[in-house]
């Protein structure tokens, strides 16, 4: 089968379509005949190095996230059957025309959707459901405060909390206020000419707010404490703006009764997520269906063998939503 090979780490042109061998199908895993993937930040930061060796996770092969048909399944399988039409998070193997998921993981597509915007689902929004439904335990009435909101889990985010019945507040660029304001953002905050916590500390009159899901790091760290309400939880999905130390009085975590949670989905072990799909399907799989249904939203897409131009897209930070790889025959050569 075409798969995308990291002849070395570094900038995306190390990215190379090749010749590999099909992944052998154990106990528990279907076989899928791929037909699209979404690009995800862990795959720059698994192609730059960021992980080490490059046999990190499941697969010699990139990629994180699959849509496509069954065509076959192991013997522990079920629930499952050849030609089912299925999406999930895979431990590696994405990028490429076949790939074998854990059954635990893998979901089937709703009836209505394409297996574009069905690859533009599994890891954006069950992230997003772990990290603001789950963790924060977000529900009607709260408020809640989305960073890089116009992102792939921010979009996700954005919806699932308008869904909820929570007042949305999202940061973003200028040219992308609009399009988080139609996802169901209530107050879109411009990152660039407002200072977010100024103005969450304007709109709710100093009581902040109740959740904030921050992908940003140590340059929003401070500002975010500060932002939060009373019995606030800040939960943190990324540090793309930067780790390192940060600083917090305990005064503020005790007498404010703050929590401060981190979770990272790629380093969870398996049973755990299981149990994460499992919490989603069950709490959303169905709302992608139907009049006032979830939208998976996709910014472009790209043929498998232009790989490179997929990944400079998403360095850009120009998306709006998810950058999606095409496995059709035309798109392997």
């Amino acid at each position: 089968m075409k798969a995308i090979n990291i002849r070395e780490f570094g900038a995306p042109d190390v990215l190379e379509l090749v010749e590999v061998a099909d992944p052998e199908v154990r106990p528990d895993d279907l076989l899928v005949r791929v037909y699209a993937a979404g690009v995800n930040r862990a795959d720059l930061t698994h192609r730059t190095g960021g992980y080490g060796h490059p046999n990190f996770g499941d697969s010699l092969i990139i990629g994180l996230e699959i849509a496509g048909e069954v065509i076959g399944k192991g013997s522990a399988v079920t629930g499952f059957e050849v030609g089912d039409r299925v999406m999930g998070v895979v431990g590696g193997g994405a990028y490429a025309e076949r790939a074998r998921i854990d059954y635990r993981m893998a979901m089937h597509i709703p009836a209505q959707l394409d297996y574009v915007h069905a690859a533009a689902i599994p890891e954006v929004f069950v992230t997003a459901h772990e990290a603001m439904m789950h963790l924060a335990r977000l529900k009607a009435g709260d408020s809640v405060l989305i960073h890089a909101a116009a992102g792939g889990v921010g979009s996700a985010a954005v919806q699932l909390a308008y869904a909820t019945g929570a007042t949305v507040y999202a940061t973003t660029e200028g040219s992308k206020l609009a399009r988080v304001e139609h996802l169901g953002a209530d107050v879109a905050i411009d990152y660039k000419t407002q200072d977010f916590a100024e103005v969450i500390a304007d709109k709710t009159q100093g009581r902040g707010v109740d959740v904030i899901i921050d992908f940003i790091g140590e340059p929003y760290f401070a500002r975010n404490i500060a932002s939060l309400a009373r019995g606030g939880r800040l939960v943190q999905v990324g540090i793309l703006g930067g780790g390192g130390n940060v600083t917090v009085a305990l005064e503020d975590i005790l007498y404010r009764h703050l929590q401060i949670i981190g979770t990272v989905m790629k380093s969870r072990t398996q049973p755990e997520k299981h149990a994460m799909i499992k919490r989603f399907r069950e709490h959303w799989l169905d709302r992608f269906e139907g009049a006032g249904s979830l939208e998976p939203v996709v910014d472009s897409t790209f043929a498998l063998a232009r790989v490179a131009d997929a990944h400079r897209r998403m360095e850009s930070s120009e998306n709006v939503g998810k950058i999606i790889l095409t496995m059709q025959p035309e798109d392997l050569v």
